[in-house]
């Protein structure tokens, strides 16, 4: 029996949620949508979020903007339209919005038309630059003292980075699942260069509750991995989970840091980009940015596929058998996404209804 098991602190009536919610990403949450330098003053971007099409870009001065992809008189997509002197142009009958998402001109109209067009409004979404990406929140209730997860950040000055991301038609809590799930690492993962599984080890972690997730706390590590094995000596890894889908690994060795994080967006229905980026103090691991972003890709590719054939079972039978320690995390994560629901459906703060655990399975 485990001596100090992670529990609820109260029990969760089932009727006081929205049963649907549950199956959805978190309204009221930041997700990735991009690298932040893929944005530029001078362009135009189409970005796909939770159901959601989206224009975003930088005005003259910098600042990200990120309205809904729609002009309200037919409907056309405003991010295939002209963007100059910080205005957008709908390419169908040329009216014009600012960043802000007033229209500024309907060029079609007489002189003599006595139609005002300065109520109408494109709507706007918040934006946020952390870690090097841009976040967009697309929910459109009240924010005011919200209590909605943090933005991931970085901690210390990158020399280097590299990213991959790839689609997984796959629904977002599922995809979200493999980021918290320590058992498919031997199996899925089984590389020459990662960790191969020639036998199974038992694993004993500690994990404690963070805002808004939970922490396995920083332990030394082997150095067997030819990455730790870069950084030199016993690094200390501690890897956190954060709502809605974030899963931040940082390496120290020293002074030398390592950060491998991963972000789950939910684009549509069944459709989650998955977002890796691997960053770095130590300017001559520079050299190795080739060889890294393949072995990202196919790492992430690894978890592509599986999770496509786990999600073709999943719409054959909608149901999940959690199973030993090995599963608790992604029970948490479950437990965690109803306690967020719950704090916005209470209009109060979110309490993390998880304690400390010390966790044992096999890989």
């Amino acid at each position: 029996m485990l001596s100090n098991p992670i529990r609820p602190l109260a029990p969760e009536p089932e009727a006081a949620l929205d049963p649907d919610a549950m199956r959805q990403p978190l309204a009221n949450a930041w997700y990735c949508v991009g690298r932040s330098e893929s944005f530029s003053p001078k362009n135009l971007r189409a970005v796909e979020l939770d159901g959601e099409q989206l224009v975003m870009g930088r005005d003259a001065s910098g600042d990200f903007f990120a309205l809904r992809d729609r002009c309200p008189h037919r409907g056309m997509a405003l991010s295939k339209g002209r963007y100059d002197d910080g205005g957008l142009t709908c390419p169908f009958h040329g009216w014009r919005f600012g960043t802000d998402g007033r229209c500024r001109d309907v060029p079609t109209l007489s002189a003599s038309d006595a139609a005002d067009f300065s109520k109408i409004a494109i709507q706007r979404f918040p934006v946020r630059e952390s870690a090097g990406f841009a976040w967009v929140n697309v929910h459109l209730g009240p924010q005011d003292g919200v209590d909605v997860p943090a933005l991931p950040d970085l901690g210390f000055k990158a020399a280097g980075r590299v990213v991959v991301e790839l689609v997984v038609e796959a629904s977002f809590d599922l995809t979200t699942l493999s980021l918290v799930d320590p058992g498919h690492v031997a199996f899925v993962h089984d590389s020459w260069w990662f960790r191969p599984s020639k036998t199974l080890c038992e694993k004993v972690k500690t994990f404690s509750p963070t805002p808004h997730g939970f922490t396995m706390t920083s332990h030394g590590t082997a150095t067997s991995s030819p990455v730790y094995r870069l950084l030199g000596g016993a690094p200390e890894v501690e890897i956190e989970f954060r709502l809605p889908g974030s899963r931040l690994e940082r390496i120290e060795a020293g002074a030398k840091r390592l950060a491998n994080y991963t972000f789950a967006t939910p684009l549509g229905r069944n459709r989650t980009m998955l977002t890796n980026a691997l960053y770095w103090n130590v300017p001559a691991l520079n050299l190795l940015k080739p060889v890294a972003r393949v072995l990202m890709r196919q790492f992430l590719t690894q978890d592509q596929q599986v999770l496509q054939y786990a999600q073709a079972g999943l719409d054959r039978k909608p149901t999940m058998v959690l199973f030993g320690q090995g599963d608790l995390p992604s029970q948490w994560y479950f437990r965690l996404k109803r306690e967020a629901l719950a704090a916005q459906a209470e209009g109060r703060d979110f309490r993390n209804p998880l304690l400390r655990q010390e966790l044992r399975w096999r890989s």
